[in-house]
């Protein structure tokens, strides 16, 4: 039976790989190892249990029957193991976290401080980057991802919302009328970050919603805070992350030109691999960031 239960681990992590080659690499072991204990298991139970060829594996029926009774088991077990490190008092292991790096300036540092300090055992090795990770490829425990609409599905959850703001230096606003309305500004020197340029900029006030289709940026940009630094530098407009300009509109560096208008948020949710323990050191990461950031809204709605 011990074989067996070896066998159906393997027979998993070759399906979440999507390759012998990977399990053997994730598992340390030579793929024609990794072949062996699949064919053992498959001569055992007398059926055959995927379709193997040069570029991809699929599943059989059978296959697919057993796959998921050895997640259940898989979770099951590390859900027990789990209990019983809470009951030590200490999770432990590493977890390997991508974020884009403006979320280096933002209260998301505050939440992994606090994470650290909650769990000394837990080693977390940081990314951040505006260059997209792979959760897959590049070995991502979670992902934490920025964007106007949230992925919903089973790997992903919301943690909270930043709001944005269109700001601009004050010397750069003191040289241009006032505007009273979005598509006053159309003309104006606009700088975009790369990844949602040519988007048009929807704003809102109360019941009123307006959409700036903006000339061709004068800076396109793949990092929001160099963005917002050429902002500073009086070089146009920029939407960027509240956390960014707040500081520098508080000491008069900085403005909205139109600050009884809305943009949209921006979403931040993680984003895990889909074969993630249910019980493991990834669930317990996700739900104590969205602790945080529940506290932390119901700081900034008090203050």
């Amino acid at each position: 039976m011990i074989d067996q239960l070896r066998q159906m681990a393997i027979f998993a992590k070759v399906n979440d790989h999507g390759s012998f080659r990977g399990a053997a690499e994730d598992l340390r072991l030579s793929p024609s190892v990794i072949s062996h204990h699949v064919s053992q298991l498959e001569e055992h139970l007398g059926v055959a249990l995927m379709h193997r060829s040069t570029r991809k594996l699929r599943l059989t029926q059978e296959g697919e029957k057993l796959l998921n009774a050895t997640h259940k088991m898989i979770e099951a077990i590390e859900g027990e193991l789990l209990d019983l490190s809470s009951l030590a008092g200490r999770p432990s292991g590493e977890l390997r976290i991508t974020a884009p790096s403006v979320l280096a300036e933002s209260p998301f540092i505050g939440q992994l401080a606090t994470f650290t300090k909650s769990f000394p055992h837990v080693r977390l090795v940081l990314d951040f980057s505006d260059s997209r990770r792979e959760i897959i490829d590049d070995g991502i425990d979670v992902a934490i991802r920025m964007s106007l609409q949230a992925k919903n599905s089973a790997t992903t959850c919301k943690l909270y919302q930043v709001r944005r703001k269109l700001v601009g230096s004050v010397d750069y606003l003191g040289e241009r009328p006032k505007v009273k309305q979005p598509v006053d500004l159309k003309d104006w020197t606009w700088l975009e970050l790369a990844p949602v340029q040519k988007k048009p900029a929807k704003f809102t006030k109360k019941q009123a919603t307006q959409l700036v289709h903006k000339k061709q940026p004068r800076v396109s940009c793949n990092d929001a805070k160099a963005l917002y630094q050429l902002a500073l530098a009086g070089v146009g407009l920029a939407i960027v992350p509240e956390f960014l300009s707040a500081e520098d509109v508080a000491n008069g560096k900085m403005a909205y030109p139109l600050p009884d208008w809305e943009l949209e948020p921006i979403e931040v949710f993680a984003h895990w691999p889909a074969n993630a323990p249910r019980h493991g050191l990834i669930k317990l990461f996700v739900t104590e960031m969205q602790k945080s950031s529940l506290v932390e809204r119901s700081v900034r709605q008090k203050a």
